[in-house]
């Protein structure tokens, strides 16, 4: 038996946002939306990426149910908005085409890893820490001391794991050499129109520009033919207060300043 709902959802263009930093919550949200596209089988979906990135292993989640959901047949097609960087660009190109403004902020293909070293200021105030541990590097990145020349050359070939990852995943994603890919993946952010030049996206234009794109690929009316969206983030009325959204916003960035200490990022920190 076929439900009504299906039959209507397989003419539906899909569209998923991802707006932000990609970290627990947000993996959460677009991760349940991809399964309730892929489970109602819409042939085509809208992926708008306005982000700086984030977490590695979030953003290799998202990539990978992209993946999942373009193996069943469904056309992605991801739409850049004002900043698409770093992980948001390692999501965007497990998309079958991307479309980015001329002047979307994007690139910073790399990884990057930040202690806080406050040793100085821990002396200062007359604060010192006991350690017992059970190896030598347990308490690697441990902010009341400065890191060893062997504790460098450890995180700098973790770091170069991941950033391998990262080049593969454009190169396949784009289909590019991985050389050429590493000859411009070093941390440097490019406009839309740049990145159009280095094959990092296939056409310039905007959020209407890619919902056409995406229904003419899956066969649908791109005159008539409306997204859908799925997975909504909650609306937060203290926005509406002057004031509150930004203390929101510089309150999130430094819980996750805090929080991502000594994590591998995929993530455009200027």
């Amino acid at each position: 038996m076929v439900w009504p709902f299906r039959r209507k959802s397989r003419r539906t263009l899909a569209r998923i946002a991802i707006e932000g930093a990609i970290a627990g919550p947000t993996r959460e949200r677009v991760l349940k939306a991809l399964r309730q596209v892929e489970q109602r089988q819409c042939p085509a979906l809208l992926l708008r990426i306005d982000s700086p990135g984030g977490t590695v292993g979030d953003s290799q989640e998202i990539h990978s149910a992209i993946g999942r959901l373009r193996s069943q047949g469904c056309r992605v097609v991801a739409s850049f908005g004002n900043i698409s960087a770093s992980g948001g660009v390692y999501v965007g190109v497990a998309a079958e085409k991307i479309v980015a403004n001329p002047g979307t902020i994007t690139g910073s293909i790399g990884v990057i890893l930040r202690g806080n070293n406050l040793s100085k200021l821990l002396k200062r105030i007359g604060i010192s820490f006991e350690t017992v541990k059970s190896g030598l590097y347990k308490d690697i990145l441990s902010p009341d001391r400065a890191l060893s020349a062997d504790e460098r050359e450890l995180l700098q070939s973790l770091i170069d794991s991941s950033y391998g990852q990262f080049v593969a995943a454009v190169a396949a994603g784009r289909q590019l050499e991985e050389a050429r890919v590493r000859g411009f993946a070093d941390g440097r952010v490019f406009s839309g129109a740049q990145a159009l030049e280095l094959g990092l996206v296939d056409e310039l234009g905007d959020e209407d520009h890619a919902r056409r794109l995406a229904a003419r690929l899956a066969g649908l009316d791109e005159e008539k033919t409306r997204p859908v969206t799925f997975g909504k983030p909650p609306k937060r009325f203290g926005g509406l207060i002057p004031g509150r959204a930004l203390a929101r916003e510089l309150h999130q960035a430094l819980s996750l300043e805090l929080a991502w200490s000594g994590l591998p990022l995929w993530l455009h920190r200027p």
